[in-house]
């Protein structure tokens, strides 16, 4: 029997929202700024972690911190029902930044951080030697505006 999914209510989305905004926020401070008991926002962090709701904590670098990582997006096409396994594979590359389902001509999009043009360059290879890429189609981002 499958678990129902986790929906999280006014609480949790606003513990998520301040802890997007500080990843590193103490639970005296959450709980500070939302106005509930700091073992309420313990039993909350640790059932959104629990549930998969959270799945995990990182950190945000400012965009011009590395200016040598080749960013990109990846449109790619995915062959029949093979959608799951090719979205398993994907996450498994630590280069693929973030992962989109979207609609249209493409399955997916990806957002590609590599740290050199040789690494991006195998990147690529990678993602179009898993089973069930049909297509893809790549644009380097030059510069953010």
């Amino acid at each position: 029997m499958a678990l129902a999914k986790y929906i999280p209510d006014d609480l949790d989305r606003r513990i998520i929202a301040h802890l997007r905004a500080d990843g590193r926020a103490s639970l005296s401070k959450l709980s500070d700024a939302l106005g509930v008991a700091r073992g309420t926002v313990q039993n909350r962090l640790d059932r959104l972690i629990e549930t998969g709701t959270l799945l995990g904590f990182t950190v945000r670098v400012r965009e011009d911190y590395d200016e040598q990582t080749v960013h990109a997006v990846m449109m790619i096409e995915v062959v029949g029902k093979s959608t799951t396994q090719v979205i398993r594979k994907l996450r498994g590359l630590p280069e693929i930044y973030s992962l989109h389902t979207t609609n249209g001509n493409w399955d997916l999009v990806a957002n590609i951080r590599a740290t050199s043009l040789s690494d991006f360059d195998r990147v690529l290879r990678e993602v179009r030697m898993i089973d069930g890429v049909a297509n893809s189609e790549t644009s380097l981002l030059l510069s953010s505006l």
